[in-house]
C-alpha cells in the first residue's frame, strides 16, 4: 500500500522548512503536531527527543523516520517536513537528512505502530518517489504524493 493518507492530514504537511538542529526540528514536529492534532506540542518534542537518545532514526538516503509514542492519542498519525537545508542526523550512511516522516503513535499501540513504520520505510526506499517529494513545489503537491493521490503535476 503506497497510500499514506490514513497517516497524515494535508495541515501535518510542511515544505522548505529551516530547523537549524534536531533540537529545533522535533519542536518544529511538536508545533506541527499541535496544529494537525490538537496534541501538546511540548510533549510530542520531548518523546521524540527521547527516542532519539536511544539511536538516531535517520536511516540512510536524507531521510530520517522519528517517532514516539504520545498519551491521548487515538490511532497512529503522522507529520512531514521537507527541509530546506540538511541536517546532521548521525544516520547509518552519515548522510545529512532532508527528509523527516515522524510517527505519532498511543501508548498501546504496538502492533500498529511497527506495522506503520513498516509501511513509511519501505515507502521512502523508493527512490523514484523520493526524488518526486525533493521536487515538490509545495506542501500540497508534496502531501498528495504522500497520500497517493497526486496527479502527473504535482511534482512540477
Amino acid at each position: 500500500m503506497n497510500d499514506l493518507s490514513d497517516l497524515l492530514q494535508p495541515e501535518a504537511v510542511r515544505s522548505g522548512t529551516a530547523a537549524g538542529s534536531k533540537k529545533k526540528l522535533f519542536a518544529l514536529l511538536g508545533e506541527v503536531a499541535g496544529a494537525a492534532y490538537a496534541l501538546d506540542a511540548a510533549a510530542v518534542t520531548e518523546r521524540l527527543s527521547e527516542r532519539e537518545k536511544l539511536g538516531s532514526t535517520g536511516f540512510g538516503g536524507g531521510i530520517a523516520i522519528p517517532h514516539g509514542k504520545i498519551p491521548g492519542l487515538t490511532g497512529v498519525r503522522g507529520l512531514f517536513v521537507r527541509l530546506d537545508k540538511p541536517l546532521d542526523f548521525a544516520s547509518v550512511d552519515d548522510l545529512p537528512v532532508d527528509l523527516v516522516f515522524a510517527l505519532l503513535s498511543p501508548p498501546d499501540a504496538g502492533g500498529e505502530h511497527l506495522k506503520a513504520l513498516a509501511r513509511v520505510s519501505r515507502r521512502l526506499r523508493d527512490r523514484v518517489f523520493i526524488a518526486k517529494l525533493r521536487g515538490a513545489g509545495s506542501a500540497d503537491a508534496l502531501y498528495a504524493l504522500l497520500a497517493g493521490t497526486e496527479t502527473r503535476d504535482a511534482a512540477a
